[in-house]
């Protein structure tokens, strides 16, 4: 499984993701699902992937194959077109795969997050999904979810807001909404991939890379472990009317 989650603020991205897999036939237990794509100055681009691992490989291949000779996402005149590009390969695979796969029973599942800028343009983001087409994340639903979302959603709802949660806050954000899915699903885990993009950097600045008994993770996960104990210990006590008082 996978959880991979980007979120757009006023200031910036911000994207993370896990690296478990255990995808049926594809037999991989840690694959990297972040990726990214950078003409420094000029554009910047974040991809994460979720579904079978083979066919999240052949479209980064082919984005990047095609980045890398000045063509696909090097040469789009917005996010917009750069999120058409990517569901374009989407669709090359599945012409190239889906029929084999289908013939077996296999769905052809591969879903990716496009993050990043253009200059001159605005940070943007979007969801592709296996049809090619895109979502793109707004001021009201300013973050989108790959894979195993429902553990990690109540907290992004509760603190997310594009116009108030800093780069900052927003990444914390992000690693507790992993946390909280690692605890509760065990086909999600380390190593973590978190990004932070400011906007108008056009380059990729800030990457870390979370492995289990990473000092800086297991201090988050244990603060918030606290924090959430004493906020319960905190709540005014449950007032119940005795049996007389229903009987009045």
């Amino acid at each position: 499984m996978t959880y991979c989650l980007g979120i757009k603020t006023r200031w910036g991205l911000v994207l993370a993701s896990d690296s478990r897999s255990n995808a049926g036939l594809d037999q991989v237990s840690t694959f990297r699902k972040m990726h990214t794509l950078v003409l420094p100055g000029e554009r910047a681009f974040i991809l994460c992937t979720s579904g079978s691992v083979s066919l999240s490989q052949s479209v980064m291949t082919m984005l990047r194959q095609d980045f890398q000779a000045g063509h696909g996402l090097a040469e789009v005149d917005s996010l917009y077109a750069a999120a058409r590009c990517v569901g374009e390969q989407v669709r090359r695979v599945a012409a190239t795969d889906r029929e084999a796969l289908e013939r077996d029973h296999i769905s052809f599942n591969v879903h990716l997050l496009l993050a990043g800028q253009l200059r001159g343009q605005e940070p943007d983001l979007y969801m592709i999904y296996p049809q090619g087409n895109p979502l793109r994340a707004t001021r009201d639903s300013p973050y989108l979810q790959l894979g195993e979302a429902k553990y990690g959603r109540p907290i992004l709802d509760r603190g997310i807001r594009f116009d108030e949660t800093t780069l900052e806050e927003a990444a914390k954000y992000a690693l507790l909404s992993l946390d909280s899915t690692m605890r509760s699903n065990m086909t999600v885990g380390p190593p973590v991939d978190l990004v932070i993009y400011g906007a108008d950097e056009l380059k990729v600045r800030w990457h870390c890379r979370f492995g289990e008994a990473d000092p800086q993770w297991r201090t988050s996960h244990s603060l918030w472990d606290q924090a959430r104990r004493q906020a319960v210990q905190s709540l005014p006590e449950i007032r119940f009317a005795d049996a007389a008082d229903r009987q009045a």
